[in-house]
């Protein structure tokens, strides 16, 4: 009976390892093929597609001196970082509230905030872009950074609400007997404690920020104002029969989000497991 069960749990094992080796391969095949395939020509791309370049090629160098690529990461870094500094600072403003204090209608208004992520970004770019016509944010960059913190606040609001709940009462009662008001309690003590939701939610902004492609494709008719993700929509229209360059293109346009997920890794995931330290 216990070599049976020892039998089985050793297949259980070996089917569970590879599913995880076929899972991996799915995600770092593609990603070998776009990292080689930019120090590639399209001959090489065709006859050794996941092979080392042969020559190599500097498509990559190429790129980097070309002053338009470092202006659309200049933009995309610039919106990124604005809209989520505007998105976690208000969301976690009325996270605070939402956790914090009992009133009439709170539920009702984080239920609005809830409701907020079933609605498609799509079908609001057209009343959306008429509306910041309006306003004169068209070929402004405040025209994607406003909308963009807007549509994330449901997200944003959720998840510090339900870190901000899972910090004992005790906790604040002992700040206020030391003399905080309420928002030196939100300041002092709360934010602090909330590091791992706040570097969370940071990720998940930036991220969407800098994935962005219909704001900016809408917003910006001015070149001077494009973000990565519609220069590589742009670059690849001009460098169409050149897929190694369009390949080295996109390498380079993921690698400061990749890298900025990368440092924030672990507190991105004790933030998404609530847990609280101290």
């Amino acid at each position: 009976m216990t070599a049976r069960i020892s039998r089985a749990q050793r297949t259980r094992s070996i089917v569970l390892h590879l599913i995880c080796v076929a899972v991996g391969a799915l995600i770092v095949v593609p990603v070998w093929f776009g990292v080689l395939g930019g120090f590639k020509d399209n001959g090489q791309l065709s006859t050794n597609p996941l092979g080392w370049p042969d020559p190599w090629v500097g498509n990559y160098v190429d790129i980097l001196a070309n002053g338009l690529f470092w202006r659309q990461l200049g933009n995309s870094v610039l919106i990124a970082v604005s809209s989520t500094v505007i998105v976690v600072g208000a969301a976690a403003m009325a996270a605070f509230v939402f956790a914090r204090y009992a009133f009439r209608g709170r539920e009702f208004l984080a239920t609005l905030f809830a409701i907020g992520l079933m609605f498609p970004f799509a079908v609001a770019i057209l009343p959306l872009f008429i509306l910041l016509r309006g306003m004169g944010l068209l070929d402004n960059p405040l025209g994607v950074i406003l909308p963009q913190a807007a549509f994330g606040l449901p997200i944003t609001i959720i998840i510090l609400r339900q870190f901000f709940r899972t910090i004992p009462a005790e906790v604040e009662e002992a700040a206020v007997l030391d003399g905080c008001s309420s928002f030196g309690f939100f300041w002092r003590v709360l934010l602090p404690m909330a590091r791992p939701a706040l570097a969370t939610v940071s990720v998940l902004a930036i991220v969407t920020s800098w994935n962005n492609f219909m704001l900016p494709l809408v917003v910006f008719s001015d070149q001077s104002w494009w973000t990565l993700p519609v220069g590589v929509q742009a670059f690849q229209g001009q460098y169409a029969d050149d897929t190694a360059r369009v390949l080295a293109y996109v390498v380079l346009s993921m690698i400061p989000a990749l890298g900025f997920y990368a440092v924030a890794e672990r507190q991105l995931i004790g933030g998404l497991t609530g847990s609280v330290k101290g």
